[in-house]
């Protein structure tokens, strides 16, 4: 549940650096003149509003989602995966039609498992897209924090979660930013990025609501 929970966030936060709703114009999230001053205050402001919509998340999640059958659900979708996978490596074929008979009642488990964890999003969504292009981008600057190594690990720049010189070489030469003051910044949406992931596993065992329990 972690795993999907964690492809999840990462999906969110692709589509909001990407300003999906084209609200932003050119340039990463954050203002030049931001209301919170100082990356120190806004390190911990950000870190704050990650525990805040966890918080939510995990309130909705509980309030949506009947976890003792999502976990049994799962506790029996993996282990009919589990059996089907030993059954095809030693090539039991009596096995393989047993477990085959039960395809479309797995498949509609799948779904239906599917269906409860999309639930909460579809609600958190919402509040999540206002507070990135509506508040937080006038609240906080650019940049937030500073990594003492680069954080870029996926090439391209699509997906950079820190500042490069290179970058803010382009940005100098086309007259825009500046973005960032020094190299390894880390990005405001990066920052949230960064610490709601960190505390979302805490605050699911808090809350009850993680499904690895």
């Amino acid at each position: 549940m972690t795993e999907f929970n964690f492809i999840l966030n990462f999906l969110d936060f692709v589509f909001l650096q990407g300003d999906l709703l084209g609200l932003r114009g050119e340039g990463p999230l954050g203002s030049a003149d931001p209301i919170v001053k100082g990356m120190l205050l806004s390190m911990f402001a950000v870190i704050g509003f990650s525990i805040m919509l966890n918080l939510f998340n995990a309130g909705v999640r509980k309030k949506l989602v009947d976890s003792v059958k999502l976990k049994r659900i799962m506790k029996e979708t993996k282990t009919y995966q589990k059996a089907r996978m030993a059954a095809f490596k030693v090539k039991d074929q009596a096995k393989i039609d047993e477990l085959s008979k039960k395809s479309k009642y797995m498949n509609k488990m799948s779904m239906e498992m599917m269906q409860m964890n999309m639930r909460p999003m579809m609600i958190t969504i919402i509040p999540l897209l206002l507070i990135f292009y509506f508040v937080m981008p006038t609240m906080f600057s650019y940049t937030v924090a500073i990594s003492p190594i680069p954080l870029n690990v996926l090439p391209g720049d699509f997906f950079q979660l820190t500042c490069t010189v290179e970058k803010m070489a382009l940005d100098a030469a086309a007259g825009v930013g500046p973005y960032c003051n020094t190299e390894n910044e880390i990005f405001l949406w990066a920052w949230y990025f960064l610490t709601a992931i960190a505390f979302s596993g805490t605050i699911m065992k808090l809350t009850k609501t993680s499904m690895n329990e």
